[in-house]
This record gives C-alpha cells, sequence and structure tokens, in this order.
C-alpha cells in the first residue's frame, strides 16, 4: 500500500525576523514494514545552509539555516510511502505468540541479556516524561498482574486509556504534565503517548515515543478536505524475546498498513517536527497543514 503525505508548517512573525536557524523531522523513515519511495523538502525563504544528518534514534534531521529577513517560514515537506501489508501480519502473528509474563519480562529486565541492553535506555525518565506517582503506577498495576502475558497486559493498557480519557483538543500543549493529564483524564495523542510512557517506564518497562501519520476517513457521505489530517502519535513496549510492539490508545489499535512511522525518541522533544531559535521580537503564529492519501485507492 502506497501512501502521500503533505506536511506544511507555516510560522508567521509579528515582526522582521533578522536570523534563523531550525531543524526539521519530516522525512518518514525505512523500516522493515515501510520503505520511502520519495521525498522533498521546500523551505521559503531559501536557507542559506542546509544540511541532512540522521540522528541517535535513526530520525532523519534537515538543519535550515535563514540569514535572510522575513516575517514568515514555510517548511513543506512532500512524502511518497510503501507500507508492506504481509511483513505487518507477520509480526502481528509473532507479537501475538510472544508468552512471556510481565514478572518474566521484569526478572528479566534486572539481569544482563545482551538482546535487552539498548531497550534500557528508554526506562529513564526526561523533562517532559518524568516518572509517574504512585497513584498511577497503583492505575497500570491492575493491569500489569504478574502473571499475565505482557503483550496481552499492554493491550489491555491501551484499551484502559482509551475508555477512560476524552480526547480533547485544546486542553493542553506538549509541555502539559502528565499528572495534570491523569487527573483530568482528558489531552490528545501526544498526552495519552507520554502519559502510557511514563506509566510503563515506572513499573520497569521500556517504553518510547513515536511519531507518524495515520490515514484518516471522512464521514460518511462527506468529502475528504485536503490538509485536514494531523501529525498523530503512540507508544513502543518493549517485550523480551519478540523486541518493540506499539501502540495507540488514542483509537485503540495495535499500529497497522494505514501508519506511517516519522520517528522515535524517549519523548517528543527527539522528533518534534520543526524547532528552532529566531532573532526577532514579538509573537508568532503557528499553523500547520497535514494531508495522507492512498494512492491505490
Amino acid at each position: 500500500m502506497i501512501y502521500e503525505i503533505f506536511h506544511e508548517t507555516k510560522f508567521n512573525y509579528a515582526n522582521i525576523v533578522t536570523f534563523s536557524h531550525n531543524i526539521a523531522r519530516l522525512k518518514p523513515k525505512n523500516t522493515t514494514t515501510q520503505e520511502l519511495l520519495e521525498h522533498a523538502i521546500k523551505i521559503n525563504p531559501t536557507p542559506y545552509e542546509v544540511s541532512e544528518f540522521t540522528d541517535y534514534y535513526g530520525n532523519t534531521n534537515n538543519f535550515m539555516l535563514i540569514r535572510e529577513s522575513h516575517k514568515s517560514l514555510i517548511v513543506t515537506s512532500t512524502s511518497k510511502v510503501k507500507r508492506n501489508l504481509d511483513i505487518l501480519k507477520e509480526e502481528l502473528e509473532l507479537l501475538k505468540k510472544s508468552d512471556i509474563t510481565v514478572k518474566g519480562a521484569l526478572e528479566r529486565l534486572k539481569t544482563f541479556n545482551k538482546e535487552d541492553v539498548l531497550a534500557k535506555q528508554f526506562l529513564f525518565e526526561t523533562q517532559s516524561i518524568p516518572m509517574p506517582s504512585n497513584v498511577i503506577k497503583n492505575y497500570i498495576s491492575e493491569i500489569f498482574t504478574p502473571e499475565k502475558k505482557l503483550f496481552e497486559a499492554c493491550n489491555e493498557f491501551m484499551e484502559r486509556i482509551f475508555t477512560d480519557f476524552e480526547f480533547v483538543s485544546g486542553f493542553s500543549d506538549i509541555t502539559t504534565p502528565i499528572e495534570l493529564i491523569f487527573k483530568e483524564k482528558k489531552g490528545v495523542c501526544q498526552d495519552f503517548a507520554q502519559f502510557a510512557i511514563s506509566a510503563l517506564r515506572g513499573i520497569g518497562i521500556p517504553a518510547k515515543y513515536m511519531s507518524g501519520y495515520i490515514q484518516t476517513h471522512p464521514l460518511e457521505g462527506q468529502e475528504k478536505l485536503f490538509g485536514a489530517d494531523a501529525s498523530h502519535a503512540w507508544f513502543s513496549a518493549y517485550i523480551p524475546g519478540y523486541g518493540w510492539a506499539d501502540f495507540d490508545p488514542t483509537n485503540n489499535k495495535i499500529p497497522n498498513e494505514e501508519y506511517i512511522i516519522l520517528g522515535e525518541g524517549k519523548d517528543y522533544n527527539d522528533i518534534a517536527p520543526l524547532k528552532g531559535v529566531v532573532l526577532s521580537s514579538g509573537n508568532s503564529n503557528l499553523s500547520v497543514r497535514v494531508n495522507v492519501k492512498r494512492l491505490d485507492d
């Protein structure tokens, strides 16, 4: 299945920007289940200097230095991605066959196993994903009982977040504390992902932040509006003996062929689509347009 992704980020500044440098992370990854066929990035105004590099987590970063005075910055990324449905199905079947229990996983992670070494870096807190309170630990521990299979526990945890939390756009931003998201039981996909990651790390399960896109469908009888999609976030949990398994609590789904992977990291800051520094004064206004289209429809 081949998807075409359009992602436009636009900043309008109150006053002239005389200098800026930014990093864009808008190039989808190549993975076992995903092949990047085409990618292009357009920047307006034209940068004085651009360079591309791959970071520690395998995400592509595009650095751009702009010396031309400007009152707006527009970064447009277009990509074409092929998702391999057969491999996705194979991986899902292997995941369902994983029989390691919560107790077995935690005991193994406390010892040395070369297969688990790299995953253990995702056990630690970050500035935006701190270790959870005891109240949150109790919340997740009700599901992650010792003899339950770890995959089943992760699946139930995803479903519980989907059931208990309400998707409310505008309530939060990426800096909203995990504890407030839990207390109010509402937020958006980034909040649900970071809450889940904090809770999992709190009980000793490595978890990482996943960023990308998901194909959306208009309501019956309505036409899909171009640019009305959005970037998406979910979490990935480490299951010893299997590897990383993705879960989307916003939609209560194990990500399938409709999900396009953009990047991964410890938290949102590792894979923020666009961030940088500008030399100016006054406020700025941000607008984003995203469109995901399946080409073989």
